[in-house]
């Protein structure tokens, strides 16, 4: 078979697969789980497959392409979040980039302020976060806190907004506070958390210049790429995770770094042959880096669109929601004075013998999930998200997130509606 009919196939099993919600009569509404890979991504993954198979460190030609891919999707990537290239490092995914921070700044303060034991008074390093956070940094700031390596602050969110306010951001600041990290947007709710507003307001309590006392601020956004426009500067944060499989990319990642090295610190959590300038060492995965470069380029793009369009597709999908489930409806993510994600939905059909796990299995054609993807073997438990919101134990068990995604059509709301009423009517039928 030809190169050229080797690429034909593998590009159209990847159609195949980015329209996965259009297949076997499916309707994806998981788009804040994964996101089905953009045909241009395939396309640059198999191309530097075939390409740019050489040692991105090595002088001959399939080397060199592989380095010039690899810095090509840096720029991408700095492009779409609003820094510099040089700022980008690549990483496995989200989890890794959110451990390196948080082993960062409990080194790095570590370094500066010496070796302390747990019950020193104000000598551990002290880390704040949500008690909404991905896991990886949830569990790994418990980690850092069981092992006495830090003290860390859970804020709260408000059960009136539904996100962490920086009133309570800033009242949890001690001298020794090394970090503050807070997720751009809750993969749940889709609640838009005021990172801008935290970094001004932390930023102005500590002075300038004096290292001892410093305080990096810290955003994972791996559900704001591709849905809302995302800016370094704008937030002013020291630390940006990104995730490519959240906006149509692969299942890599990468970290951005205020100036690196410089005016940042990125402390190694490997050590090997010095690639990424020994911040994160290991052979470069030049494919998946180039399908994320893709991934970005097109986010740069296209966002504008891509928010218009699913917020209108959401709008609608709210709409048809109450129009058919009138006042059994209620919407755990609807808080006033907050902004969310143009893509999400999370909502609770009410009544015994609802719940969210429950009616998706009853769903012959609807795929979507109750929560987040990695707690989905807990789909029988209430969301500890939505109750820290507030929402009610018997609200929260019926819960459904829909995401919907780039080509979710208003077609497919109405089967995805039509689907969960189908299903609901039958389980009340079974009481």
């Amino acid at each position: 078979m030809s190169n050229q009919r080797n690429a034909d196939t593998f590009l159209g099993h990847g159609r195949k697969f980015c329209n996965a919600d259009k297949s076997h009569d499916s309707i994806y509404m998981d788009y804040n789980a994964t996101t089905p890979v953009a045909p241009e991504v395939i396309q640059a993954t198999y191309e530097a497959m075939r390409d740019a198979w050489g040692n991105p460190s090595s002088s001959y030609v399939a080397g060199m392409k592989a380095k010039a891919i690899i810095a090509q999707s840096r720029e991408n990537l700095a492009r779409m979040v609003g820094g510099n290239s040089r700022d980008i490092i690549f990483t496995s995914g989200g989890t890794e980039a959110n451990n390196m921070v948080l082993h960062t700044a409990v080194e790095y303060f570590r370094r500066h302020h010496g070796d302390a034991k747990e019950g020193d008074d104000g000598s551990l390093p002290h880390i704040i976060t949500s008690d909404v956070e991905h896991d990886s940094v949830k569990l790994v700031a418990e980690h850092l806190k069981k092992e006495g390596k830090a003290d860390c602050t859970f804020v709260p969110v408000s059960k009136t907004t539904g996100r962490v306010e920086a009133d309570d951001v800033v009242a949890a600041v001690r001298p020794n506070t090394c970090l503050v990290s807070v997720m751009l947007a809750n993969n749940e709710t889709g609640i838009i958390m005021p990172v801008h507003e935290i970094s001004q307001r932390v930023r102005s309590l500590k002075q300038e210049g004096d290292e001892r006392a410093r305080v990096f601020i810290h955003t994972d956004a791996a559900q704001a790429l591709g849905k809302i426009p995302v800016d370094v500067k704008d937030l002013g944060v020291d630390y940006l995770t990104i995730v490519g499989h959240k906006f149509y990319g692969p299942r890599i990642g990468a970290l951005f770094a205020n100036g690196l090295g410089v005016k940042t610190p990125l402390i190694p959590m490997l050590f090997g042959g010095g690639q990424e300038r020994n911040f994160r060492p290991g052979t470069e995965n030049t494919p998946m880096i180039a399908g994320l470069g893709k991934a970005a380029e097109l986010v740069t793009a296209h966002l504008s669109d891509y928010e218009s369009h699913m917020q209108h597709v959401r709008a609608y999908l709210e709409e048809r929601l109450k129009a058919v489930f009138k006042d059994k409806l209620h919407f755990n993510n609807h808080f006033q004075g907050s902004d969310r994600l143009p893509n999400t939905c999370n909502v609770s059909i009410l009544g015994p013998g609802l719940q969210g796990w429950r009616v998706l299995s009853h769903c012959k054609k609807l795929l979507a999930s109750v929560g987040a993807a990695c707690h989905s073997d807990h789909g029988d438990r209430p969301s500890p998200i939505l109750l820290s919101c507030g929402v009610a134990p018997e609200v929260a068990s019926n819960a459904l997130r829909l995401s919907v995604g780039r080509s979710t059509s208003r077609e497919d709301v109405d089967a995805a509606v039509e689907d969960l009423q189908e299903a609901v009517e039958l389980l009340e039928r079974k009481r």
